[in-house]
């Protein structure tokens, strides 16, 4: 098999060689089909749990109305009762 590559890419295959960290340019291109497999992969799983999630989401029940303004609000007293809360307890 014959690949054509850019000029940058033909650059960046030849000083992976040099550096020493591999002997040819075929493993060079074989470690970065097999590290691209790798991420293909893990971006499907990715989208297969957020889908799950979606789905999940979706099928939680009724959804409830929330007031962004009682929710600091909540999270202010919160807050505060820890601060006066004796430390230690």
């Amino acid at each position: 098999m014959n690949v054509s590559l850019s000029p940058q890419l033909e650059a960046m295959v030849k000083a992976k060689v040099a550096s020493g960290l591999y002997t040819s340019a075929s493993e060079v291109v074989r470690e970065a089909l097999r590290l691209m497999d790798q991420q293909d992969q893990m971006v499907s799983l990715k989208l297969q749990q957020l889908r799950l999630d979606i789905h999940e989401g979706l099928n939680s029940g009724e959804p409830t109305p929330w007031n962004a303004d009682e929710i600091k609000q909540d999270g202010r007293k919160r807050k505060a009762s820890r601060r006066s809360a004796p430390q230690g307890a």
